[in-house]
């Protein structure tokens, strides 16, 4: 029996938020990853989903996770100080997928692969000229994926997303919100914080995957999916913060000369300096091209973001 999806690094924020769509469509589905364990613990509870682990290194793996599927979705995720694994676990998946008879192959990607931005919205079409690692990397992992499609042997797409935020959702800058709110505490931000941002709801992803995964006018092109609106950090901070009843703003800030100095004890802050431009010099998406292919989708406000945060 075939398989319409499977969610290849299905234990993160993203893969939850697709998993919960097809679970209230009613459709089965496949999750993929490494530890079996987590995988048990995230998915065990769904008669729906069906648990299989992967080892992107082993093709005889690659292929046995993706076989009798149609749809593959992956968001597979690497050590932010591993961003050279993006482009080979890339061309694992590809070649295992198209192995075991995949028809479609869907990636959920970031912004990266553009650089600084070189007009006020970016749309699918503005230029991807990375100035950093991560940002190759993302572009190399991104062609190799479409090259694929170009070559006739499996459809594909990707859909790059901007920051995110949600319930119980920790790789966000604006976690540091939320948690000091439930502890009472100053909340932790990367800045500056004044800038204008967008920030897209991790619950609003799941049903725009669906939909596009299942559209056969989303391959053979890319696509953005744009937040919210356009909101500055501090703006989120002081909502969330009167929405909580909790009055004045605490927040502790740290900058670039910040991150540097951490990065001498972590790994992952010393990561974070790379990508600070995203910080000071804002990247908007255009999502237009994306909302005509699908006929619209849901976004939630912040406000209502915020309030669903506050109450898990």
């Amino acid at each position: 029996m075939k398989t319409e999806f499977a969610l290849f690094g299905a234990t993160g924020s993203i893969g939850a938020s697709i998993a919960a769509t097809l679970r209230e469509a009613g459709v089965r589905y496949r999750v993929v990853g490494r530890d079996a364990k987590s995988l048990q613990k995230t998915y065990g509870a769904d008669p729906l989903a069906e648990i299989r682990t992967w080892n992107p290194d082993d093709p005889a793996s690659v292929v046995a996770a993706a076989e009798g599927v149609d749809t593959l979705i992956t968001m597979v995720g690497v050590p932010y100080d591993q961003f050279h694994l993006h482009p080979q676990i890339m061309r694992q998946t590809l070649a295992g997928a198209i192995e075991a008879g995949v028809k479609r192959v869907v990636l959920i990607g970031t912004l990266y692969p553009f650089g600084r931005p070189q007009t006020d919205r970016v749309n699918e079409f503005h230029p991807r000229e990375p100035h950093t690692y991560k940002g190759r990397m993302r572009k190399e992992q991104e062609d190799i994926l479409m090259e694929a499609g170009r070559s006739g042997q499996i459809q594909t797409t990707i859909l790059r997303l901007p920051d995110f935020y949600g319930p119980r959702v920790e790789r966000s800058y604006l976690d540091g919100v939320f948690k000091a709110i439930a502890s009472g505490g100053r909340a932790q931000m990367l800045g500056p914080i004044d800038r204008p941002h967008e920030f897209v709801f991790v619950p609003d992803v799941g049903p725009v995957v669906m939909k596009l995964a299942r559209n056969p006018w989303a391959y053979g092109r890319t696509w953005n999916l744009g937040g919210a609106g356009v909101i500055t950090q501090r703006e989120f901070a002081e909502k969330a913060f009167a929405l909580a009843g909790r009055g004045k703003v605490k927040l502790m800030v740290a900058g670039r000369l910040m991150l540097r100095l951490m990065g001498l004890f972590n790994p992952v802050m010393r990561e974070l300096v790379e990508m600070h431009y995203l910080l000071t010099g804002p990247l908007m998406v255009d999502d237009t091209a994306l909302q005509e292919l699908l006929g619209g989708y849901d976004k939630t406000s912040y406000e209502e973001g915020i309030a669903a945060c506050l109450k898990a």
